[in-house]
Formats: C-alpha cells, structure tokens, sequence
C-alpha cells in the first residue's frame, strides 16, 4: 500500500511540474528527453535474448503508441490547458479503453458505458463552460484525449501479449523494449520540431526532466507494478483512481493555479459518478 501511496505522489506533481518548469521547451523535445531518461532507466534490466525478435519488435510498437505518442500529445497540451486541467481530462482514459476494445471486438459496449461518458462529458462542462471559448482550451481538451485514446490502445495490446505470453512479456525488463519503441518516435518528432539551434536546458529544467523520466516514469511504474500484486483489488481500484485530485490539488496549492472552486468540486463529483457508472478502473499515466 504503501509503494501505491508513493507513486501516486510522484505522479501527481509531474502536471504542475511540466507546467511550471518546461512550458518554455518545446513539447516534442521534452517527450523525447523523458522517454529517453525512462528508457535508460530500464535498460540495465534488459535481457535480450529472453524474447524473440517477432515479440520484441510487438512489444516495441506497443511502446510507440502507449508511450510515444501518448507523451507526444500529452505534453503538447500544457501550453493550452493549466496542469489541474490536463489532470483533469485525463479522467476520460478507462472510457477510451472500453470504446475501443469494444470496436476491436466488433461489439457495442453495455448501456452503463453510455451513460458514465454522459457523466464524464456533463462534469467535465461544469467545471471549463465558462472557459470552453478561451484560447486553446479545446484545443487542449482534443490533444489530452488523443494521448488518452493512445494509452488506452496500448493497454489493450499489452494485455493481449500477456495473454498470450503471461511471464515473457513481465518484469522491469520489458518496460526497456516498451520505452524504446516510444523513443524511437518521439525522437524523430523532436528532431523535426528542431528549429537548428538547442538551447541547453536550466538547472530546473533539467532536474525536472530528470524526475520525470528516472522518478514517475522510472522508479513510478517499477514500484506500482510491485505494489499492485501486494494488494487487494479494491484498494488496488481506489489508488488507480488517486492521482487526479492528488494532481489538481497539488497544482492548486502548491503551483498556485487558480480555479472555480465550487464548480470544479461539483464537476468532479459528476465525473467520479461517472467512473463509478462505469464499474472499472483507471489505468493511469503521468
């Protein structure tokens, strides 16, 4: 418990951290920075040759679409959206992963899916209707739902490997092949986005990728996947669901960011009712 608590820590300040520190960077450099520091931190744990090459390169494309360009989209939208409102949005991620492994089945979702993205799109315009015509805000709002709809793809075809695999497919190992497939797109992205010159990062800046990439990345989703098998699946269910008011609280009081305080608790509740409508839990990224 202990291990989820942590982690949930160090996720929830990683928006207003980005926000604060790197909104001067360019968003593409900045995703491949992270991802290349988490990939680092990963790749003492390689072991070649205990995966085939067919299932390396699969576990790579997973990484690119679950990582790469999730980050890519994801960092790109905190130059629209303040931090407690990218937290926010990320509230939609386990509706994507019931859209879409209902569309990969050829399948319509269960009338409770329907009715918790009702709930999820009604809190959501409590909390932003006054804003929904500032500059960017749904801009904002669409680039957070793609990295939404990335990672969500990505589970669903991580978890058809584990089927498949079950303990080739585990470990810290693994997390090196899945953040090298992430960087082998986020790097050409931000090889593209390079105007020529490259400014070297500052003293917070650097720090602030460093805990990115090696602390919420890195260490984040080592200790999660330990602390997860040491639990029950309702305690497990309740910390998955902890980062975003750890994250829209810690961007409030600790960044200073301003918001509606009452429509933002009322939205929020409208959104928590909503994943409880839904009857799943959230897998979530930070």
């Amino acid at each position: 418990m202990s291990r989820l608590v942590l982690v949930s820590v160090l996720w929830a300040f990683s928006f207003g951290l980005i926000k604060r520190f790197l909104g001067g960077m360019d968003s593409s450099m900045v995703a491949a920075a992270r991802l290349l520091i988490s990939l680092l931190f990963f790749l003492p744990f390689l072991r070649p040759r205990a995966l085939a090459p067919g299932l390396a390169l699969r576990l790579a494309a997973v990484g690119l679409v679950q990582y790469g360009l999730m980050y890519l989209f994801y960092i790109r939208a905190f130059r629209s959206l303040a931090a407690h409102e990218v937290a926010l949005f990320t509230v939609f991620t386990p509706l994507w992963v019931t859209a879409l492994e209902d569309a990969s089945l050829r399948r319509l979702g269960p009338a409770r899916w329907y009715w918790a993205a009702a709930l999820a799109v009604a809190g959501t315009a409590v909390i932003v209707y006054r804003d929904v015509l500032k500059s960017g805000l749904l801009w904002g709002f669409f680039l957070v739902q793609l990295s939404n709809a990335c990672f969500a793809a990505g589970q669903i075809a991580y978890r058809r490997l584990r089927a498949r695999h079950g303990e080739l497919v585990e470990g810290a190992g693994v997390f090196a092949v899945l953040y090298a497939g992430a960087v082998a797109v986020a790097a050409p992205a931000a090889f593209v986005s390079w105007g020529g010159s490259l400014a070297a990062p500052t003293w917070p800046q650097a720090a602030t990728l460093l805990y990115l990439g090696a602390a919420a990345s890195g260490l984040g989703f080592f200790l999660w996947n330990v602390g997860a098998a040491r639990v029950g699946a309702g305690t497990l269910a309740v910390m998955n669901n902890a980062k975003v008011p750890l994250g829209v609280a810690v961007a409030l009081l600790v960044f200073g960011e301003q918001a509606h305080l009452g429509r933002l608790l009322l939205g929020g509740g409208i959104l928590a009712a909503g994943l409880a409508v839904a009857g799943i839990r959230r897998d979530l990224v930070a």
